[in-house]
């Protein structure tokens, strides 16, 4: 069973037709839209600020939401694939998003739709990333602007697909 706990009164709210893998760990103000999927090892702490997220999420295998304690909560849009063992702290990522894996974005980050983080990127605090926009490297940096190819075929692939591997674990 996941570990989905209250803290200080607050508790993890999901909407409908959502996976939670059995090692997976939610707690406090969480709260979740539709179709969304929490991965094995994944954990979403809304223990010192609240964490929203909208509809066909994924959080995959090992990767970290949380926020910062009264100053930056997490807010993430529709459509939105948060890779292997990334990091994702005290942010607002808008939808159609790709989180690359093992990337990490800092807080008060701003990730407008339709960009990726590319896998190891570090988004440092206070960055805006543009709409339309791939980002990679440490400190992230613009590298190019999205084709539509890209957010058909990797963006809304991904998403669209976890909500498929979902379907096979419930």
């Amino acid at each position: 069973m996941p570990i989905i706990k209250s803290v200080n009164g607050n508790s993890p709210d999901f909407g409908e037709d959502c996976y939670i893998a059995e090692n997976a760990t939610i707690v406090g103000e969480v709260s979740m839209g539709d179709q969304c999927s929490i991965w094995f090892n994944a954990v979403i702490r809304g223990d010192v600020h609240f964490i929203k997220m909208g509809n066909k999420v994924n959080v995959q295998d090992g990767a970290v939401i949380h926020a910062t304690y009264k100053k930056s909560p997490t807010t993430i849009g529709n459509n939105v694939s948060i890779g292997h063992n990334a990091i994702v702290h005290g942010c607002t990522i808008h939808d159609n998003v790709l989180i690359g894996m093992g990337s990490i974005v800092m807080d008060d980050c701003v990730v407008e739709s339709n960009c990726i983080i590319a896998a190891g990127a570090v988004v440092t605090k206070n960055t805006n990333v543009e709409s339309g926009s791939i980002y990679a490297g440490i400190p992230a940096r613009k590298v190019k602007d999205i084709s539509e190819e890209l957010i058909s075929g990797e963006i809304d692939r991904i998403a669209n697909n976890y909500v498929k591997y979902s379907g096979w674990f419930k």
